[in-house]
Protein backbone atom coordinates (compact mmCIF):
# COMPACT_ATOMS: atom_id res chain seq x y z
CA UNK A 1 0.00 0.00 0.00
CA UNK A 2 1.24 3.23 -0.91
CA UNK A 3 0.72 5.93 1.60
CA UNK A 4 1.33 9.67 1.41
CA UNK A 5 2.24 12.00 4.25
CA UNK A 6 0.64 15.20 5.65
CA UNK A 7 2.48 17.32 8.06
CA UNK A 8 0.20 20.38 9.42
CA UNK A 9 2.47 23.07 10.25
CA UNK A 10 0.00 25.67 9.84
CA UNK A 11 -0.52 26.29 13.97
CA UNK A 12 0.11 29.59 15.51
CA UNK A 13 2.33 28.80 18.47
CA UNK A 14 0.68 30.94 20.99
CA UNK A 15 2.03 29.29 23.87
CA UNK A 16 5.89 29.67 22.73
CA UNK A 17 5.04 33.88 22.35
CA UNK A 18 6.96 35.83 21.86
CA UNK A 19 9.66 33.23 20.30
CA UNK A 20 6.77 32.51 17.75
CA UNK A 21 5.67 36.50 17.21
CA UNK A 22 8.28 36.39 14.91
CA UNK A 23 9.06 32.42 13.71
CA UNK A 24 7.10 29.11 13.04
CA UNK A 25 7.06 26.62 16.14
CA UNK A 26 7.78 23.92 13.77
CA UNK A 27 11.03 26.00 12.96
CA UNK A 28 12.40 26.35 16.88
CA UNK A 29 14.62 24.16 17.01
CA UNK A 30 15.44 20.89 18.96
CA UNK A 31 19.27 20.19 19.85
CA UNK A 32 20.05 22.43 16.96
CA UNK A 33 17.27 20.81 14.42
CA UNK A 34 13.88 22.20 13.58
CA UNK A 35 10.82 20.47 15.15
CA UNK A 36 8.96 20.30 11.90
CA UNK A 37 12.59 18.31 10.46
CA UNK A 38 12.15 15.11 12.57
CA UNK A 39 8.83 14.71 11.27
CA UNK A 40 9.91 14.79 7.60
CA UNK A 41 12.65 12.35 8.25
CA UNK A 42 10.39 9.84 10.33
CA UNK A 43 8.12 9.94 7.44
CA UNK A 44 10.90 9.06 4.84
CA UNK A 45 11.92 6.37 7.06
CA UNK A 46 9.21 5.06 6.94
CA UNK A 47 9.09 5.04 3.49
CA UNK A 48 6.55 7.82 2.71
CA UNK A 49 8.63 10.10 0.71
CA UNK A 50 5.46 12.01 -1.28
CA UNK A 51 4.78 14.68 1.79
CA UNK A 52 2.06 17.51 2.12
CA UNK A 53 2.63 20.01 4.38
CA UNK A 54 -0.29 22.29 5.35
CA UNK A 55 0.83 25.92 6.17
CA UNK A 56 -1.00 29.11 7.61
CA UNK A 57 -0.83 32.55 5.08
CA UNK A 58 1.67 34.16 8.08
CA UNK A 59 4.35 31.45 8.64
CA UNK A 60 4.22 29.62 5.56
CA UNK A 61 6.86 31.81 3.64
CA UNK A 62 9.54 30.72 6.70
CA UNK A 63 8.42 27.19 6.37
CA UNK A 64 8.37 27.04 2.25
CA UNK A 65 12.02 28.43 2.12
CA UNK A 66 13.23 26.01 5.47
CA UNK A 67 12.06 23.26 3.87
CA UNK A 68 12.66 23.45 0.29
CA UNK A 69 11.40 20.88 -2.53
CA UNK A 70 12.28 18.09 0.02
CA UNK A 71 14.91 16.79 -1.68
CA UNK A 72 17.61 17.40 1.07
CA UNK A 73 15.51 14.89 2.84
CA UNK A 74 14.55 12.48 0.04
CA UNK A 75 10.84 13.30 -0.19
CA UNK A 76 9.11 15.34 -2.62
CA UNK A 77 7.23 18.25 -1.04
CA UNK A 78 4.15 19.65 -1.46
CA UNK A 79 2.79 22.88 0.56
CA UNK A 80 -1.30 23.20 1.13
CA UNK A 81 -2.23 26.42 2.39
CA UNK A 82 -4.99 26.63 5.11
CA UNK A 83 -6.85 30.01 5.12
CA UNK A 84 -7.63 29.83 8.85
CA UNK A 85 -6.85 27.53 11.84
CA UNK A 86 -10.27 25.60 11.53
CA UNK A 87 -9.54 22.31 12.84
CA UNK A 88 -7.19 19.25 12.04
CA UNK A 89 -10.45 17.75 9.54
CA UNK A 90 -10.52 20.81 8.29
CA UNK A 91 -7.12 20.71 7.38
CA UNK A 92 -7.59 17.02 5.84
CA UNK A 93 -10.08 18.07 3.76
CA UNK A 94 -7.92 21.08 2.54
CA UNK A 95 -5.87 18.54 1.28
CA UNK A 96 -7.85 16.28 -0.28
CA UNK A 97 -6.87 17.41 -3.59
CA UNK A 98 -2.84 16.68 -2.68
CA UNK A 99 -4.35 13.13 -1.15
CA UNK A 100 -5.90 11.95 -4.43
CA UNK A 101 -7.71 9.20 -3.27
CA UNK A 102 -4.75 8.01 -1.16
CA UNK A 103 -4.40 6.70 2.39
CA UNK A 104 -2.20 8.63 4.52
CA UNK A 105 -0.44 9.11 7.80
CA UNK A 106 -0.95 12.75 9.32
CA UNK A 107 1.98 14.08 11.67
CA UNK A 108 1.73 17.53 13.92
CA UNK A 109 4.27 18.96 13.05
CA UNK A 110 5.48 20.25 16.94
CA UNK A 111 5.15 16.85 17.70
CA UNK A 112 8.39 14.37 18.36
CA UNK A 113 8.87 10.78 18.43
CA UNK A 114 11.54 9.35 20.06
CA UNK A 115 11.36 6.00 17.80
CA UNK A 116 9.86 6.75 15.10
CA UNK A 117 7.03 5.61 12.70
CA UNK A 118 8.14 1.83 10.86
CA UNK A 119 6.21 -0.20 13.04
CA UNK A 120 2.66 1.60 12.70
CA UNK A 121 3.34 2.32 9.08
CA UNK A 122 4.28 -1.60 8.70
CA UNK A 123 1.15 -2.34 10.94
CA UNK A 124 -1.24 -0.18 8.92
CA UNK A 125 -0.49 -1.25 5.63
CA UNK A 126 -0.76 -5.49 6.78
CA UNK A 127 -4.07 -4.76 8.20
CA UNK A 128 -5.80 -2.30 6.19
CA UNK A 129 -7.86 -0.70 9.02
CA UNK A 130 -10.44 2.25 8.28
CA UNK A 131 -7.74 4.49 10.71
CA UNK A 132 -5.01 3.69 13.47
CA UNK A 133 -4.29 5.91 15.74
CA UNK A 134 -1.22 6.70 18.41
CA UNK A 135 -1.23 6.80 21.95
CA UNK A 136 0.80 7.31 24.95
CA UNK A 137 -0.26 7.00 28.47
CA UNK A 138 -0.74 10.03 30.28
CA UNK A 139 -0.90 11.27 34.05
CA UNK A 140 -3.94 13.21 33.66
CA UNK A 141 -6.22 11.90 31.29
CA UNK A 142 -8.74 14.68 31.30
CA UNK A 143 -6.82 17.37 29.62
CA UNK A 144 -6.99 15.08 26.38
CA UNK A 145 -8.45 13.35 23.72
CA UNK A 146 -8.80 9.85 25.63
CA UNK A 147 -9.20 6.37 23.84
CA UNK A 148 -11.44 3.62 24.89
CA UNK A 149 -10.23 0.12 23.79
CA UNK A 150 -11.30 -3.60 23.18
CA UNK A 151 -8.08 -5.48 22.66
CA UNK A 152 -6.09 -2.99 20.07
CA UNK A 153 -9.45 -1.85 18.43
CA UNK A 154 -10.62 1.15 19.16
CA UNK A 155 -14.32 1.62 20.22
CA UNK A 156 -14.85 5.24 21.54
CA UNK A 157 -12.98 8.26 21.18
CA UNK A 158 -13.52 11.27 24.31
CA UNK A 159 -12.47 14.64 24.14
CA UNK A 160 -11.59 15.84 28.05
CA UNK A 161 -13.37 13.47 29.73
CA UNK A 162 -14.12 14.23 33.38
CA UNK A 163 -14.27 10.34 33.99
CA UNK A 164 -11.97 8.39 31.69
CA UNK A 165 -12.54 5.16 30.41
CA UNK A 166 -8.44 4.87 30.37
CA UNK A 167 -5.37 6.75 30.36
CA UNK A 168 -4.00 6.80 26.93
CA UNK A 169 -4.50 9.97 24.89
CA UNK A 170 -3.81 10.61 21.27
CA UNK A 171 -0.68 11.53 20.10
CA UNK A 172 -0.38 13.88 17.32
CA UNK A 173 -0.10 10.85 14.36
CA UNK A 174 -2.42 9.61 12.59
CA UNK A 175 -3.08 6.78 9.56
CA UNK A 176 -6.14 6.98 7.48
CA UNK A 177 -7.82 5.47 4.56
CA UNK A 178 -9.94 7.96 2.75
CA UNK A 179 -12.48 6.84 4.41
CA UNK A 180 -11.68 9.92 6.59
CA UNK A 181 -12.39 12.37 4.45
CA UNK A 182 -16.10 11.06 4.07
CA UNK A 183 -16.59 11.38 7.94
CA UNK A 184 -14.56 14.88 7.95
CA UNK A 185 -17.58 15.88 5.59
CA UNK A 186 -20.28 14.68 7.93
CA UNK A 187 -18.90 17.27 10.53
CA UNK A 188 -20.27 20.78 11.99
CA UNK A 189 -17.82 22.76 13.75
CA UNK A 190 -17.52 22.26 17.34
CA UNK A 191 -18.01 24.46 20.25
CA UNK A 192 -14.23 25.45 19.40
CA UNK A 193 -15.38 26.64 16.16
CA UNK A 194 -13.15 23.74 14.07
CA UNK A 195 -13.79 20.43 12.64
CA UNK A 196 -12.27 18.32 15.34
CA UNK A 197 -10.98 14.91 14.00
CA UNK A 198 -11.21 13.11 17.00
CA UNK A 199 -14.95 13.29 16.12
CA UNK A 200 -14.06 12.52 12.13
CA UNK A 201 -12.36 8.94 13.85
CA UNK A 202 -15.64 8.35 16.25
CA UNK A 203 -17.68 8.60 13.04
CA UNK A 204 -15.90 5.91 11.53
CA UNK A 205 -16.18 3.91 14.58
CA UNK A 206 -19.66 4.63 14.79
CA UNK A 207 -20.56 3.72 10.81
CA UNK A 208 -19.06 0.33 12.11
CA UNK A 209 -15.20 0.76 10.34
CA UNK A 210 -12.18 -0.58 12.34
CA UNK A 211 -9.79 1.89 13.78
CA UNK A 212 -6.94 0.66 15.54
CA UNK A 213 -4.45 1.97 18.08
CA UNK A 214 -0.75 1.12 19.08
CA UNK A 215 0.71 2.80 21.89
CA UNK A 216 4.19 4.47 21.36
CA UNK A 217 6.95 3.32 22.36
CA UNK A 218 9.62 5.09 23.57
CA UNK A 219 8.56 8.92 24.37
CA UNK A 220 6.83 11.66 22.52
CA UNK A 221 6.45 15.52 22.76
CA UNK A 222 4.33 17.70 21.88
CA UNK A 223 6.81 20.63 21.52
CA UNK A 224 4.22 23.86 21.82
CA UNK A 225 5.49 24.96 25.50
CA UNK A 226 8.73 26.27 26.91
CA UNK A 227 8.82 23.34 29.25
CA UNK A 228 7.74 20.59 26.80
CA UNK A 229 10.53 22.54 24.10
CA UNK A 230 13.35 21.69 26.77
CA UNK A 231 12.18 18.49 27.78
CA UNK A 232 11.83 17.33 24.03
CA UNK A 233 15.94 19.30 24.05
CA UNK A 234 17.10 17.35 26.88
CA UNK A 235 15.89 13.97 25.39
CA UNK A 236 17.22 14.16 22.03
CA UNK A 237 20.35 14.93 23.95
CA UNK A 238 20.23 12.01 25.48
CA UNK A 239 21.09 10.28 22.03
CA UNK A 240 23.81 12.21 20.43
CA UNK A 241 27.14 10.39 20.17
CA UNK A 242 30.19 13.05 20.35
CA UNK A 243 31.54 15.03 17.64
CA UNK A 244 34.33 17.21 17.91
CA UNK A 245 34.52 19.07 14.54
CA UNK A 246 35.69 22.78 16.12
CA UNK A 247 38.34 24.21 17.70
CA UNK A 248 39.44 23.72 21.54
CA UNK A 249 41.67 25.87 23.28
CA UNK A 250 42.85 25.66 27.19
CA UNK A 251 39.22 23.97 27.77
CA UNK A 252 37.87 20.76 28.73
CA UNK A 253 35.09 18.64 27.64
CA UNK A 254 33.40 16.12 29.20
CA UNK A 255 30.68 13.75 28.15
CA UNK A 256 28.92 13.29 24.86
CA UNK A 257 29.35 17.29 22.77
CA UNK A 258 28.63 17.69 19.16
CA UNK A 259 30.83 20.83 18.17
CA UNK A 260 30.41 22.41 15.07
CA UNK A 261 32.61 22.80 12.26
CA UNK A 262 34.07 26.82 13.32
CA UNK A 263 32.87 26.43 16.56
CA UNK A 264 35.31 27.65 19.16
CA UNK A 265 35.73 26.75 22.74
CA UNK A 266 38.19 29.06 24.89
CA UNK A 267 38.77 28.66 28.18
CA UNK A 268 35.77 27.12 29.14
CA UNK A 269 34.34 23.75 30.82
CA UNK A 270 31.25 21.91 28.46
CA UNK A 271 29.65 19.11 30.11
CA UNK A 272 27.33 17.30 28.21
CA UNK A 273 24.76 15.90 26.59
CA UNK A 274 25.10 19.18 24.72
CA UNK A 275 25.49 20.88 21.14
CA UNK A 276 27.47 23.89 19.83
CA UNK A 277 26.75 24.96 16.43
CA UNK A 278 28.46 26.36 13.51
CA UNK A 279 30.77 29.32 14.21
CA UNK A 280 29.57 29.76 18.02
CA UNK A 281 32.50 31.39 20.08
CA UNK A 282 32.56 30.53 23.98
CA UNK A 283 35.04 31.74 25.96
CA UNK A 284 35.46 31.54 30.07
CA UNK A 285 32.22 29.84 30.65
CA UNK A 286 30.62 27.00 31.67
CA UNK A 287 28.20 25.09 29.51
CA UNK A 288 26.33 22.61 31.25
CA UNK A 289 24.44 19.36 30.20
CA UNK A 290 21.12 19.49 27.96
CA UNK A 291 22.15 22.42 26.51
CA UNK A 292 21.49 23.05 22.47
CA UNK A 293 23.36 26.47 21.22
CA UNK A 294 22.88 27.48 17.54
CA UNK A 295 25.09 28.88 15.04
CA UNK A 296 26.42 32.31 15.74
CA UNK A 297 25.80 32.58 18.95
CA UNK A 298 28.97 33.94 21.58
CA UNK A 299 29.06 32.94 25.39
CA UNK A 300 31.07 34.86 26.96
CA UNK A 301 32.15 34.77 30.88
CA UNK A 302 28.96 33.13 31.38
CA UNK A 303 27.23 29.81 32.88
CA UNK A 304 24.41 28.10 30.56
CA UNK A 305 22.62 25.04 31.92
CA UNK A 306 19.58 23.00 30.45
CA UNK A 307 18.94 25.73 28.01
CA UNK A 308 18.35 26.56 23.90
CA UNK A 309 19.92 29.68 23.11
CA UNK A 310 18.99 29.93 19.17
CA UNK A 311 21.29 31.58 16.17
CA UNK A 312 23.06 34.69 16.43
CA UNK A 313 22.04 35.33 20.39
CA UNK A 314 24.72 36.61 23.03
CA UNK A 315 25.05 35.93 26.75
CA UNK A 316 27.83 37.95 28.41
CA UNK A 317 28.83 38.89 31.93
CA UNK A 318 26.43 36.78 33.98
CA UNK A 319 27.32 36.53 37.28
CA UNK A 320 24.58 33.57 38.01
CA UNK A 321 23.71 30.44 36.13
CA UNK A 322 20.96 31.14 33.42
CA UNK A 323 18.98 27.74 32.91
CA UNK A 324 15.76 26.34 31.66
CA UNK A 325 15.31 29.00 29.21
CA UNK A 326 15.03 29.74 25.38
CA UNK A 327 16.68 32.57 24.35
CA UNK A 328 15.44 34.21 20.85
CA UNK A 329 17.16 34.41 17.72
CA UNK A 330 20.02 37.20 17.79
CA UNK A 331 18.65 38.10 21.45
CA UNK A 332 21.12 39.22 24.15
CA UNK A 333 21.76 39.06 27.83
CA UNK A 334 24.17 40.98 29.83
CA UNK A 335 25.27 41.93 33.09
CA UNK A 336 25.71 45.47 34.25
CA UNK A 337 26.24 46.15 38.08
CA UNK A 338 23.84 44.97 40.58
CA UNK A 339 23.15 41.36 42.67
CA UNK A 340 22.91 38.27 41.05
CA UNK A 341 19.34 37.21 40.67
CA UNK A 342 18.59 33.23 39.46
CA UNK A 343 17.23 33.63 35.58
CA UNK A 344 14.37 32.03 33.71
CA UNK A 345 13.80 33.74 30.51
CA UNK A 346 11.82 32.92 26.75
CA UNK A 347 13.02 35.64 25.31
CA UNK A 348 11.77 37.02 21.71
CA UNK A 349 14.03 37.47 19.27
CA UNK A 350 16.78 40.60 18.47
CA UNK A 351 15.40 41.21 22.24
CA UNK A 352 18.34 42.74 24.45
CA UNK A 353 18.14 42.16 28.74
CA UNK A 354 20.63 43.91 31.07
CA UNK A 355 20.95 42.15 34.39
CA UNK A 356 21.42 44.53 37.01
Amino acid sequence: MELKGLILSGGAGTRLRPITHTSAKQLVPVANKPVLFYGIEALVEAGVTDIGIIIAPHTGDEIREAVGDGSDFGARVTFIEQSEPAGLAHAVLTAEEFLGGSSFVMYLGDNLLRDGLIDLVDAFRRDAPAASILLTPVDDPTEYGVAELEGDRVVRLVEKPQDPPSNLALVGVYLFSPAILEAARTLKPSWRGELEITEAIQALIDGGRTVTSRVVDGWWKDTGRLEDMLAANRLVLEDIETAIEGEIDGSKVEGRVILAPGAVLRDSVVRGPAVIGADAIVENSYIGPYTSIAEGVVVRRSEVEHSILLSGSRVEDLETRMEASLLGREASVVRTDGIPKTLKLLVGDRSRIEIV
